[in-house]
């Protein structure tokens, strides 16, 4: 689901391993992650669980440079459906994960939820939008987390005015769910029972591989270990095979459901974040609505590290910086063109902006909604989707790669 390329880091290749792993940097991190797990079993162990997920989805999102930009990109330009295919197999595991889980409505002795949004204009208008930035800004939600964490800087620039673009959209929020038309919530396993509703989604994925397999679609990247094979120091420094993080991925989103209560998400991190500094500066929340609300006047009165979608993002960062440390990648490019840089700041802004409205990015609204079985999920899809044709056009004036020279 992010298969994001990595600007300043190359795709990985056949042969073996050069870069030797960066002990000095590897030894930071994990005395890091091992201080915020002191800290976090301390108040909480479930906080504790979250940053280990965390961990584990950065490790696994850097290792096979798992991202939707770049596959939606390359499945576009160059007929490369290898990405597309691997989020197929993630859905289509996480569908038959969460269902048990969500119909009972327990897990543990506490509720869950699943990702459930309306199908609305707002959510079409927002995806559009989302998919717009994310070829602007080369990466998507999670691609922006383990790139960042990776070392690239140009990223953080991206999550920067990402967070900005979340928080501008929450003070928006309310205005354009009153201005748009909805269906409202509809979730196809209430509607049709949870055995013929995972039965419809993956006929729809089915689908929609037949439909790019017609289109000339072919798959032009190891899905598996491929050449290469397996080896314990491919497992430890990478690069992984794709339908390794595509399970991952899922499991690792079960592990979030059973543990927070709720599927794995990324953008309200990203809101609370800005809102707390804009707070900091004097911003007063009462004057929005939105964040007036119950859930969100208590998260910006509180810790970070209660809040469940933080501690995973924090994680991700800190997963795949250990990642790039052992892949010995940890390099930060301080030389980024100008241009490059603007799109950076508008495909960041335009993300964050967009994922607001759409109630989610392409995990908390595409992927956990999905292995929801809610409606607004599949609408996110196509709005995001049109977006992206339209960022791909919009690419060049940056100087980034286009229809033209798809970078692979």
């Amino acid at each position: 689901m992010t298969l994001d390329s990595r600007s300043s880091i190359q795709a990985p290749t056949q042969g073996p391993i050069q870069n030797p792993v960066q002990t000095g940097a590897l030894v930071i991190a994990i005395s890091v992650i091992a201080i915020f797990i002191w800290l976090l079993l301390e108040q909480s162990l479930k906080q504790g669980l979250l940053l280990l997920i965390g961990l584990a989805l950065g490790v696994s999102l850097y290792h096979a440079t798992f991202g939707f930009t770049g596959a939606y990109r390359r499945a576009i330009v160059n007929k490369d459906i290898s990405g597309v295919v691997a989020q197929m197999v993630m859905l289509t595991l996480a569908m038959l994960l969460f269902a048990p889980v969500l119909a009972q409505g327990t897990v543990f002795g506490h509720s869950v939820v699943g990702a459930i949004a309306p199908a609305s204009l707002s959510v079409a208008f927002g995806a559009f939008l989302f998919g717009i930035g994310m070829q602007l800004g080369d990466s998507c939600a999670s691609g922006t987390l383990y790139n960042a964490g990776g070392g690239n800087l140009r990223m953080v620039l991206v999550l920067i005015f990402f967070c900005i673009g979340a928080f501008v959209g929450s003070l928006h929020l309310l205005w354009w769910e009153a201005q748009m038309p909805s269906m409202g919530t509809i979730v196809l396993a209430d509607t049709f029972g949870w055995t013929l509703a995972i039965l419809l989604q993956v006929y729809v994925l089915g689908s929609i591989y037949l439909v790019l397999k017609m289109l000339g679609g072919t798959v032009q990247r190891d899905l598996w270990w491929g050449a290469q094979g397996f080896s314990m120091q491919r497992l430890l420094r990478g690069p992984w095979p794709l339908l390794l993080s595509a399970v991952l991925l899922a499991l690792l989103n079960y592990a979030v459901l059973l543990v927070a209560g709720h599927p794995w998400g990324v953008t309200w991190a990203f809101s609370l974040w800005a809102a707390k500094i804009a707070v900091a500066f004097g911003w007063n929340p009462a004057s929005s609505a939105f964040w007036s609300a119950p859930f969100q006047s208590h998260a910006l009165q509180h810790s970070l590290f209660e809040d469940t979608i933080s501690i995973l993002n924090l994680g991700i960062l800190l997963g795949a910086f250990v990642a790039a440390a052992l892949a010995g990648k940890l390099r930060p490019k301080l030389s980024i063109p100008l241009p490059s840089l603007a799109a950076a700041v508008i495909g960041g802004l335009i993300m964050g902006y967009g994922a607001r409205l759409a109630y989610g990015c392409n995990i908390g609204a595409f992927f956990s909604g999905v292995a929801s079985t809610s409606l607004h999920a599949w609408l996110w899809l196509a709005a995001a989707i049109t977006g992206n044709f339209l960022g791909i056009t919009l690419r060049s004036n940056f100087g980034l790669d286009g229809f033209r020279q798809a970078k692979i």
